[in-house]
């Protein structure tokens, strides 16, 4: 038990399955962190383990191997673990017939992001030939809530009417359409860097 307590006082002592977490969702081997970090794949395994606590130096390397800052990969920089996002305060854009609303708030090393969508009739998200809107290896899942939704995804179209869904490769040409009389409402999520070649 004081183990424990003393983990949940240190967050370095604590930072192992985190860092393993963020390696894997980056798909990343520990050979792989090692050569972006510095830090040698068996630290790494060790840290990850639970077995020794990385220096604030060695934690910083790793963070950076990550793509992350110390206090990101150590979470000093959140004050709790539950973010709400509320609906008056909600971060919130509109492209022509396309209005968008973040539901999630912009948290640190966030991997996954969800937005609500309302697509006019007649009204698109983009243009046939926009290039890929997310990194490398995303994909997205949309949520028809309301109407129809046209996906066009490197020039294949597919139709989705209300409750359908698609999952698709994001990082590819893609954008929808509303084709129908009403207005579309959708929920797209997109998780980073998810797909492996």
């Amino acid at each position: 038990m004081a183990t424990a307590t003393a983990q949940a006082a240190d967050p370095v002592a604590a930072v192992g399955p985190r860092i393993r977490a963020l390696r894997e969702a980056m798909s990343l081997s520990l050979r792989d962190l090692a050569d972006r970090s510095g830090v040698s794949a068996q630290m790494l395994s060790q840290v990850e383990r639970g077995e020794t606590s990385p220096t604030l130096a060695v934690a910083a390397k790793i963070a950076a191997g990550l793509e992350l800052t110390l206090s990101q990969l150590l979470r000093l920089d959140e004050g709790r673990h539950v973010s709400v996002s509320r609906a008056a305060g909600r971060r919130s854009s509109r492209r022509g017939g396309h209005a968008i609303e973040e539901l999630t708030p912009p948290l640190p090393g966030q991997r996954a992001d969800v937005s609500l969508h309302v697509l006019e009739p007649g009204a698109t998200t983009g243009g046939a030939g926009d290039p890929p809107m997310h990194e490398p290896g995303s994909r997205e899942t949309a949520v028809v809530l309301a109407g129809d939704l046209v996906l066009v995804h490197e020039g294949t179209r597919t139709e989705l009417q209300q409750g359908d869904s698609v999952t698709f490769d994001a990082d590819l040409p893609h954008h929808f359409e509303n084709e129908g009389t009403e207005p579309t409402r959708f929920i797209a999520v997109i998780a980073a860097g998810l797909r492996r070649s």
